[in-house]
């Protein structure tokens, strides 16, 4: 059985003023008009539903129920208009943002952090993807903006611009093994147990890939975890060395951080425009500006 909102709500009015003048009131609806409402729903459940009386009304046992539940439904209503809410307008804009694993460790959330508190009609979609395949994506006007690699990206034909010094360190328990080291090799790094991150991580791909074209020696990993922010705290509490952006541990006196000598460790972020961006959007401007904050940092 189908029931008008607009009755149910009368219904609790009624019910809860005792009068139905006065429950006509708070819809704005006229006398008439109310109490043919009434009626119609006491036709429609075949019950009466109000017990009339010099002083008002009150609900019959039947009556309870209904304003009970109708009480729920519009409650139930109400909970759905709210949450549908946010999709009655659509956002301004909506950017496509790609990073690899050191730049999603620090650049890439925190110039989200402050560029969404300040463009909240703006949405931006992050993927993690290594340098060939973001400059693949941006190449073919997949994405707006992504922070690479210059020694992956090469001569790509996108519009780039220096962002930070993304270069690979060796780190390691404060205290501990690199105490009074100042530079080491990877041969050198690979004698010890290593924590690292997921095969499927772009940086650790990114790693590897280097070290077995330099042909570096085979390393043990003593676990391999989902995000540098693990991997640090693993390191700071002993279990091994790692290997990661240099910025990703600035300042953290929980490790010792030793340079790397290997040519390939050192490298630098790029910001790289797509080439279907419009450098002219006020919004991929200002979401640029936040990345270069963040990196500044």
């Amino acid at each position: 059985m189908h029931y008008d909102l607009v009755d149910l709500r009368l219904f609790l009015d009624i019910v809860t003023e005792g009068s139905i003048t006065a429950g006509a009131r708070r819809m704005h609806l006229s006398l008439p008009s109310a109490s043919a409402r009434v009626r119609a729903l006491e036709n429609q459940t075949g019950l009466p539903l109000l017990i009339r009386g010099r002083r008002g009304v009150r609900p019959t046992p039947a009556g309870a129920t209904l304003a009970r539940h109708a009480r729920e439904v519009l409650r139930q209503t109400a909970r759905l208009d709210s949450a549908l809410a946010g999709y009655t307008h659509s956002p301004v804009a909506s950017l496509t943002l790609l990073g690899g694993g050191g730049a999603m460790h620090r650049i890439i959330p925190q110039a989200l952090i402050s560029f969404l508190r300040a463009e909240p009609g703006i949405d931006v979609v992050v993927a993690e993807r290594r340098t060939p395949q973001m400059v693949r994506m941006l190449t073919d006007g997949e994405a707006d903006l992504g922070v690479v690699i210059g020694n992956e990206a090469g001569d790509c034909g996108l519009e780039v611009e220096p962002l930070c010094d993304g270069s690979l360190v060796v780190i390691g328990q404060a205290g501990g093994i690199l105490t009074g080291r100042t530079t080491l090799t990877y041969r050198e790094v690979a004698e010890h147990p290593l924590v690292g991150l997921d095969t499927g991580s772009s940086l650790q791909q990114w790693i590897e890939r280097n070290i077995g074209t330099h042909g570096g020696p085979h390393s043990r990993y003593r676990t391999r975890v989902a995000n540098l922010t693990t991997v640090i705290t693993l390191v700071a509490a002993g279990v091994g060395l790692a290997i990661v952006p240099r910025n990703a541990v600035l300042a953290d006196e929980s490790v010792e951080v030793c340079e790397l000598s290997d040519p390939w460790s050192r490298r630098h972020h790029l910001l790289a425009w797509g080439a279907e961006a419009k450098a002219s959007s006020a919004a991929l401007t200002a979401l640029a500006h936040h990345i270069r904050l963040a990196a500044a940092d």
